[in-house]
């Protein structure tokens, strides 16, 4: 069964050094969590908004050892009045055999917390 597997997090500068450091940590916790490898994953789709333009977090994603054949996507999210700021999230598209949904583990981290903090950890 292919699973897409949510996170988010946020960065409090808008650099490229933060947001590669933040998309990694998040994308590693993604992986860890659910127990994947880069064979089992189908997609990366990267999105931040609109106050973060200093780097794709797309890029540290398929320079991680393993990763660089994962198809990985990067846009902007909706500009929402109000919506938290500074905010990178992922949908990984997974292969995670008979997990049911209730059983993926999605990672909310930093200030991300407060978007599902049903899910945060």
């Amino acid at each position: 069964m292919i699973r897409g597997i949510r996170g988010a997090t946020t960065v409090v500068e808008n650099t490229p050094e933060a947001i590669y450091e933040a998309t990694v940590a998040l994308f590693q916790a993604i992986v860890t969590e659910n127990n994947l490898t880069p064979d089992v994953i189908s997609s990366v789709l990267t999105s931040v908004t609109s106050d973060l333009n200093a780097a794709f977090p797309a890029k540290p994603i398929r320079e991680l050892a393993g990763f660089q054949f994962v198809p990985v996507m990067g846009v902007m999210e909706i500009p929402v009045t109000g919506a938290l700021a500074m905010c990178i999230r992922l949908m990984v598209n997974a292969e995670v055999g008979e997990v049911v949904q209730k059983d993926v583990v999605h990672v909310y981290l930093e200030g991300a917390k407060v978007l599902r903090p049903d899910l945060a950890q």
